[in-house]
């Protein structure tokens, strides 16, 4: 085969179309669970080829976990230095739909860079926030213009984190309109309903089998899941790692078992706040308040279920999934009687709009707890939900 030939058949972007395939598998099933062979072929190349690109699987990933930020840097260079907060925000949610299926990477995997690129990461992303800070802070001066900017960035970052089916402009005009109306929100303003949410007590470890799950979620959020043993599981409660398969068959068992108890303790805790609640606007705050009360109070729990899900067989993340679609669906009933001119999908955007509030706020605020923080982040996911 001539050189004319070769250069025909191998396109130019070839690195960048693995780059773009390779987000997608770490998206869909996590950075351990992917491989080299799944992403070769997404490209339609040998692993043998995908390898002289990508000396490893780890060069690869980190590859994938900045080229999202790198986008939204060049996107926001291109925007004026004075420009208006909507063009702003504009231009990361072009950069974000755009990308959503690869784009979620940096916010969960990410922790599985090592602690030089993942600064490096960090570092790239607070040119994004400060941008975007400075904008809010021009258009809307109110208190706490960097929560607010993280909360803009959290809706329109969420459309990477589900699969929800929407036309691409549809979408960024929904997202653009949430994260304006969040980064207008003044979290001082509290929706006082926060401080009054009643909670599912946490459950106490009265058994053998309950000390291990609780003592894995720990382990699990501090490390990742794949990055714990099952060795350092039974330590932590003073068992031989063989004692383990007496209450779990496996590792990937007690994360299911870690993912179904949040989701457990949310359906209860939704339950007991929207009993007797009738008015659709008031049932969407007192989700609101729920969500973000509950978030607080089962950080670590939540993390887990949020970052871990998709590393789970597809047997064990079937009744998972149901869970979070009948969560989902409560919402976008409610929210769609408050805003009847929603229909179904765009209800369902907003709705995850607001959970992507939620994580970036709290983030932020290192989850610290209190119930000033608790109702700043629910004025900002009802504001995210255009209520």
């Amino acid at each position: 085969m001539t050189a004319e030939s070769t250069a025909a058949v191998r396109p130019r972007n070839r690195k960048q179309l693995i780059v773009e395939a390779a987000g997608r598998v770490f998206s869909e099933r996590g950075y351990h669970a992917a491989s080299m062979e799944e992403i070769a072929t997404g490209v339609g190349i040998t692993a043998a080829a995908l390898y002289r690109h990508f000396p490893n699987k780890y060069a690869l990933f980190a590859e994938c976990a900045n080229v999202m930020v790198d986008r939204l840097v060049a996107a926001l260079d291109e925007v004026p230095p004075k420009a208006a907060l909507a063009e702003v925000l504009a231009a990361v949610t072009r950069v974000t739909v755009a990308h959503r299926a690869s784009g979620g990477v940096y916010r969960w995997e990410a922790r599985y860079l090592n602690r030089e690129d993942r600064q490096l990461l960090r570092t790239k992303f607070a040119r994004v926030v400060r941008r975007v800070t400075d904008a809010v802070r021009r258009e809307h001066p109110l208190p706490d213009e960097h929560l607010r900017a993280a909360a803009a960035l959290g809706a329109i970052g969420s459309i990477t984190m589900h699969r929800t089916s929407i036309a691409q402009r549809r979408v960024e005009d929904l997202l653009l309109a949430s994260a304006e109306r969040v980064a207008a929100t003044d979290p001082a303003a509290a929706i006082g309903s926060a401080r009054s949410v009643e909670l599912p007590a946490q459950p106490v470890p009265r058994t053998r089998r309950a000390e291990i799950l609780a003592a894995a979620i720990l382990l699990f959020e501090r490390d990742g899941f794949a990055n714990v043993t099952n060795g350092r599981i039974a330590e932590a409660v003073g068992l031989v790692p063989s004692a383990l398969y007496r209450y779990f068959p496996g590792k990937v068992d007690i994360l299911a078992a870690a993912c179904l108890q949040a989701a457990g303790l949310l359906a209860q805790a939704v339950e007991q706040n929207l009993h007797g609640v009738t008015d659709p606007h008031d049932a969407v705050v007192a989700l609101a308040a729920t969500y973000v009360a509950y978030s607080f109070e089962h950080t670590a729990l939540t993390s887990v279920a949020n970052a871990e899900l998709v590393g789970l067989p597809t047997t064990l993340q079937r009744p998972l999934i149901d869970a979070q679609r009948e969560h989902i669906a409560v919402w976008e009933q409610q929210l769609r009687l408050a805003r009847p001119e929603l229909d179904s999908r765009q209800a369902r955007v907003l709705v995850h709009a607001g959970f992507g509030v939620v994580v970036e706020v709290g983030r932020r605020l290192r989850w610290r707890d209190s119930p000033d923080h608790r109702d700043a982040v629910a004025a900002l996911l009802v504001g995210a939900l255009g209520l």
